[in-house]
């Protein structure tokens, strides 16, 4: 990857509350992980409209290249990011109370037609998930980004490899 300046974010990634960061901290140590610059910021569709915004123009003009999105319940904060850039957007569906993130995903994959938000799985692994399709996207144009991410997959295939089952009692 190209050198970048300390203020480029390539990535940014959102949660509507800061108690989503259990959840969409494995977007960030994922990036962290590929050696991808991000920032993380917890910003509310509902409470903080403006603030989401103006943090999305911020981020575009520091080289963002993508946005991760987490949000529960009503799950607006994906699409509302993707309201305001036409970046790829990535949402995150976030485990709720009640409904164990099944209300979250809906409303996170249901976007209307010609505002696109492609929608991974509910809680962590839909977060790391999240980065780790951002980081394929960007790896297009990154050879060391590329091969990084193909010895991620290969560390993965191997894991499984060596694995092996406990005797039965």
């Amino acid at each position: 990857m190209a050198e970048n300046n300390k203020d480029e974010k390539l990535i940014g990634i959102v949660m509507g509350s800061t108690s989503d960061w259990d959840v969409m901290k494995e977007a960030a140590k994922m990036c962290r992980d590929f050696g991808v610059s991000f920032e993380a910021r917890a910003l509310s569709a509902h409470r903080t409209p403006d603030e989401l915004g103006e943090w999305i123009i911020s981020m575009e003009k520091r080289g963002c290249k993508a946005f991760i999105a987490g949000a529960g319940g009503a799950a607006h904060l994906a699409g509302v990011v993707a309201s305001h850039t036409i970046l790829p957007i990535f949402g995150v569906p976030i485990p709720s109370k009640y409904m164990k993130g099944l209300d979250s995903l809906l409303a996170t994959v249901q976007m209307p037609k010609g505002i696109p938000v492609s929608t991974l799985a509910i809680g962590e692994a839909g977060a790391a998930n999240a980065a780790l399709a951002v980081i394929a996207v960007l790896a297009i144009n990154d050879d060391d980004l590329k091969k990084k991410l193909i010895a991620f997959r290969e560390k993965q295939s191997e894991k499984v490899r060596k694995a092996t089952l406990p005797e039965l009692d």
